[in-house]
């Protein structure tokens, strides 16, 4: 894992804004008194749907301050589980509130879990990803190799599977070997606000964007990102969706 995604996971920032949890901070204890820290505020799902996404996991805990979400994969295939770290602690609460309720046509089955836990599935499917396995979504994505006809370059790529805490720095530092602006990248949004796990590239020209597609099923944080050629309309038409 980055050590810039290590920092925001280990911090586990508000994303979301007000949220019912987002008022009950951890406050530190009075000088001189030791306390055990708060526990990492992690809980497993089991049940989602082959085709969940992270807006739907974030749609499930609306309200609830999302930092990650991480789908869990075995043989390269989506298991129905996933590990959703939420803002604060408390939230963890929340969270639990919200076990054996549906999720489009599944009900979801929510656990309590621990950091441990959650790192090793990191480690897991970062292990997955260097080996080559199926995407994240193998079962409602396209194929990685189809619309990635070298004649479609037009200098914009569209990034798949983005951390919902990414920044246009992530993405700059990702895409290092190309001179990018923060004015280049467009992290797209949905009507409510919130980040898609998607974003588009805007390159110098077709050529680097070419040459870009290197990075793809790469990874930015505990994440591999996909990679697709797209079209400055195809931007545009996003970025006007999440106004």
């Amino acid at each position: 894992m980055g050590a810039k995604r290590q920092r925001l996971v280990d911090q586990v920032p508000s994303f979301y804004g007000t949220s019912p949890g987002s008022s009950f901070m951890y406050n530190p204890p009075p000088y001189g008194y030791v306390a055990q820290p708060p526990p990492f505020p992690v809980v497993r799902l089991r049940g989602l749907p082959f085709d969940c996404t992270e807006t739907d996991v974030a749609e499930f805990f609306h309200g609830l301050d999302i930092v990650d979400v991480l789908f869990v994969h075995k043989g390269g295939k989506f298991t129905g589980e996933a590990f959703c770290v939420l803002g604060y602690p408390l939230q963890v609460d929340f969270a639990l509130q919200k076990n054996r309720q549906n999720m489009g046509r599944r009900y979801v089955e929510v656990f309590r879990s621990k950091r441990h836990d959650y790192y090793k599935a990191i480690a897991n499917e970062v292990s997955d990803a260097r080996g080559g396995s199926p995407r994240r979504n193998a079962g409602r994505t396209k194929s990685l190799d189809e619309g990635k006809d070298p004649a479609e370059y037009t200098g914009v790529l569209r990034l798949r599977g983005l951390p919902f805490s990414a920044g246009k720095d992530d993405v700059m530092e990702f895409f290092k070997d190309f001179v990018l602006s923060e004015d280049s990248i467009h992290i797209t949004m949905n009507s409510e606000g919130r980040p898609t796990g998607e974003a588009f590239v805007d390159f110098a020209s077709a050529e680097d964007s070419k040459a870009a597609m290197t990075k793809d099923r790469m990874t930015l944080g505990s994440r591999y990102i996909e990679l697709f050629p797209s079209s400055v309309e195809e931007l545009e038409e996003a970025v006007t969706r999440g106004r």
